[in-house]
């Protein structure tokens, strides 16, 4: 600083030119930041002795404070104290008004972090966008256009319509030179691009996107209604920005439904699997830390040593991207101790009452389609045995019996166990959209019932190299057994028992490829086959896996496995993520407090969904809404599949998909 003093100096307002000081500093850059202030700020200089503090003092006036928040992508939306003077923010801390939650769990606040501490400072960075800007060169155009045209859309026409022209524009993109112009020329511009794109070409070549709806219902409702009422199609933002998962609506059926932050407190088991907590949930993240008062026991699943990797009692250091293997080794020892050797009462009785497990599922031969060196006969699982292909009168209610899956009991008695989507729409199922099985009692197993036979089904092995000479990938597949029998002349399995010969686990009469034991890595979904993969020790992931079942067992359920987007930015994402969300089926820990998975994006909602969403996509003028997955839609737009050599084969089941062969990916997107 001494030296920054000696070689700075500032002119005052009556012209004296002074050294500048630490303190005359301090007050500029106050000054600076709030861009004007009162008569006495304006003093950059010293008289001398306590009136310095003057300049300390004025840095931390302010004239009234206000309620505001930080909502950032992070979800916190913290509530802040904004001190304001002269209309400028001047600093901000956080509001100490929540609601109290209880004597037996931590409070929320202080609720903040840096970013929030911080954020005025943004607010008034001179990088900051205020204005509305276009590029030079096809503003010059533009101009010159309209004036010599007069129609502003004409004007659009012709600087677009004109080849010279718009390349001329278009290979500025990425070089800067942008103008700020007033928001009624920025404005027309827009709007004689519509315009002339719907005239031109149609409503349907005209694309809109927005940010999470949760972060800005009123301006993605706006922009959204504005796109469907002009015949336009709305951008998604779900697989955009590839921090929300996919698999969530997949097994689910909503975006990421998942507990508050302050549930993570609740749990005696955590897992953070691909989320960084304290970086990227600054405020809640003490919820994870001082649940280790009450005992909780914390993993970190992370390639990296992260911020959040601290606060493990164990590390599993994943390969990026192979942390569906790790999850999988972690199922098989899950189900094979505790469902095939304990068969834990209460991990058996979730699986039947509140997952598809116990649902029939057809066998059927691989047919037409099979794989070069797949016999047709080759027998795999096929779709849900419905009420549509039983007798009338095996169910009660008639409706949609296509979306009826059925259920057996110990008996053989097949059964609909109600609440399934046949039940959602409809009349007759009114009343029945819910997990009550309406007395039904379904076995989970086709072991578990008076009679049934033993039958190989193939399964696809995707980690295997290709065969030499062939795209595919994969390399072949692996035949285990299923206890099976037939039901109105369909051979039927169960989900469950499909899922059990997924994950490699053996049992008594059942023919087929088995593992030794938990260190053969010759066969998919061992302990030693991921540690192939994921460099995670086979005996880490037995470790791992056996606790969190342990502590469901012991706890009723609080083992949790908490996620963010780590995971979600590799291939095949969303398959990792049913591996993670499996592994809390299997144990029976979801919905229960403490228990099942927390996504860190899961409390990002629209609350008032159904209005919001009926204004959002004109639902009052037109169903069903245009909509279009974003990836999608740039893939095909900017041409990206011209530079795309994967073939569809290499993504191909090695059992049945010939008709993908000599076909690229882009075939696929339909």
């Amino acid at each position: 600083m001494t030296n920054l003093e000696s070689d700075m100096t500032f002119p005052t307002y009556d012209g004296e030119v002074k050294p500048a000081t630490g303190a005359t500093l301090f007050a500029l850059g106050s000054w600076l930041r709030r861009g004007k202030a009162s008569a006495d700020a304006r003093q950059l200089f010293l008289e001398g002795g306590r009136e310095g503090d003057s300049f300390y003092r004025d840095r931390w006036s302010y004239d009234k404070i206000v309620r505001s928040t930080h909502g950032v992508n992070c979800t916190g939306s913290c509530s802040w104290k904004i001190f304001v003077k002269d209309g400028v923010i001047t600093w901000e801390t956080q509001q100490t008004d929540y609601p109290s939650t209880g004597a037996d769990m931590p409070e929320y606040e202080p609720r903040g972090c840096p970013r929030g501490a911080a954020f005025s400072w943004y607010e008034y960075s001179p990088t900051r966008i205020k204005y509305p800007y276009v590029r030079g060169v096809l503003l010059d155009m533009f101009r010159e256009a309209k004036k010599r045209l007069g129609d502003p859309v004409d004007a659009w026409a012709a600087v677009v319509e004109d080849p010279e022209k718009a390349r001329a524009y278009k290979s500025q993109r990425g070089r800067g030179g942008m103008v700020r112009v007033s928001w009624e020329e920025a404005m027309e511009i827009v709007a004689s691009a519509y315009v002339h794109t719907i005239k031109q070409y149609g409503p349907d070549r005209i694309a809109g996107f927005s940010v999470i709806p949760a972060m800005s219902m009123i301006s993605y409702g706006a922009g959204a209604r504005f796109h469907e009422l002009i015949g336009g199609t709305m951008l998604s933002f779900y697989d955009w920005y590839a921090d929300l998962p996919p698999a969530s609506p997949q097994v689910f059926g909503d975006q990421t439904d998942v507990p508050e932050a302050g549930d993570w407190f609740n749990s005696q088991y955590l897992i953070m699997w691909g989320t960084n907590l304290p970086l990227t949930r600054t405020p809640d993240a003490h919820f994870m830390a001082e649940a280790r008062y009450h005992g909780q026991k914390v993993v970190v699943v992370s390639p990296d040593f992260a911020d959040n990797t601290k606060f493990a009692d164990d590390w599993l250091r994943v390969q990026p991207g192979t942390d569906g293997a790790l999850a999988q080794a972690m199922g098989h020892v899950i189900l094979k101790e505790f469902h095939v050797g304990k068969r834990e009462p209460m991990f058996l009785d979730y699986m039947t009452r509140y997952t598809d497990s116990p649902f029939l599922v057809e066998i059927g031969e691989v047919g037409e389609g099979a794989h070069e060196g797949v016999d047709p006969a080759t027998l795999v699982p096929g779709k849900f045995l419905t009420a549509a292909k039983m007798p009338a009168g095996t169910t009660t209610r008639t409706e949609n019996n296509e979306f009826r899956p059925l259920v057996i009991e110990a008996d053989g008695m097949v059964k609909d166990p109600g609440g399934t989507l046949a039940d959602r729409f409809g009349e007759e199922g009114a009343g029945h959209w819910n997990l009550n099985l309406d007395g039904v009692e379904p076995v989970l197993s086709i072991m578990d019932t008076n009679e049934w036979e033993s039958v190989e089904i193939a399964l696809p092995r995707f980690d295997l190299p290709a065969a030499p000479g062939q795209a595919s990938v994969g390399g072949g597949y692996v035949k285990r057994g299923v206890p099976a029998r037939r039901v109105n002349g369909h051979l039927v399995t169960t989900v469950y028992d499909i899922m059990l010969a997924h994950y490699a686990v053996e049992r008594e009469g059942l023919p087929g490829q088995w593992p030794t034991d938990y260190m053969d890595a010759s066969t998919p979904g061992t302990p030693a086959w991921q540690e192939e993969f994921t460099s995670v020790p086979a005996a880490a992931a037995i470790k791992i896996g056996r606790e969190f079942a342990q502590n469901a067992v012991e706890t009723e359920g609080r083992s949790m496995i908490l996620m963010g987007a780590g995971t979600n930015h590799y291939y095949h994402s969303d398959q990792m993520y049913r591996t993670f969300l499996a592994l809390t089926e299997m144990c029976g820990t979801q919905g229960r407090n403490g228990g099942g998975w927390a996504h860190y994006v899961g409390q990002e909602k629209v609350r008032p969904i159904m209005g919001w969403g009926s204004f959002t996509f004109a639902l009052d003028w037109a169903r069903p809404p245009r909509q279009m997955i974003s990836t999608g839609w740039y893939y095909m737009t900017t041409d990206q599949w011209r530079y795309d050599g994967a073939a569809a084969s290499a993504m191909a089941n090695p059992i049945k998909s010939s008709h993908l062969d000599g076909k690229q990916l882009v075939d696929t997107l339909v």
